[in-house]
């Protein structure tokens, strides 16, 4: 069902953006990204990273380990540490799969498994993807994966303090 959702989900937001496909943009976060998985036992190999051409300064995940960026927050970032940061936080809600869990708790199971057995419409899709898109997790989660975030960063051997002025800048 994970699958289906995530691949489903990424096809509706897939129509309405832009992905970026230019490797000089993508190679060096998909080596961030890989540095995090590498050095800290996480399987690389499954996790579907999209660059998508936005202004929001935003990153999400979908299910079945989809990690979305949007170049607006590419371009607020002043370093590599603080992208870490945020690759690792999206990371740890794929891993501790929060994505899951969240659209469980505010979209409810039928609706997820009526989507991935066909009888969904695209206003469903449309309306999941504004859940994950526009809505934190809650505090708990968002905890949680800050604190792997620099878990997993310090492992890597990147210093999480750019990370942390990074979130006070957003907030």
């Amino acid at each position: 069902m994970e699958e289906k959702l995530g691949d489903m989900l990424w096809k509706t937001f897939e129509q309405s953006g832009d992905e970026v496909r230019d490797i000089k943009v993508t190679a060096p976060i998909d080596s961030l990204l890989t540095r995090l998985c590498r050095e800290n036992d996480i399987d690389r190999s499954g996790i579907k990273l999209h660059v998508v051409r936005q202004d929001d300064v935003n990153a999400f995940a979908l299910p079945d380990q989809h990690l979305v960026v949007f170049t607006g927050l590419i371009d607020m970032c002043e370093n590599e540490a603080e992208l870490c940061g945020v690759l690792g936080h999206e990371l740890a809600h794929i891993a501790h799969r929060h994505v899951m869990r969240k659209l469980v708790r505010e979209v409810g199971l039928s609706v997820l498994m009526s989507m991935t057995t066909g009888n969904g419409s695209g206003n469903t899709a449309r309306s999941v993807l504004k859940v994950l898109t526009s809505s934190a997790y809650d505090r708990e989660l968002e905890r949680e994966a800050d604190m792997a975030s620099v878990d997993y960063m310090v492992q890597a051997g990147i210093d999480p303090e750019p990370f942390s002025r990074f979130m006070y800048r957003l907030g």
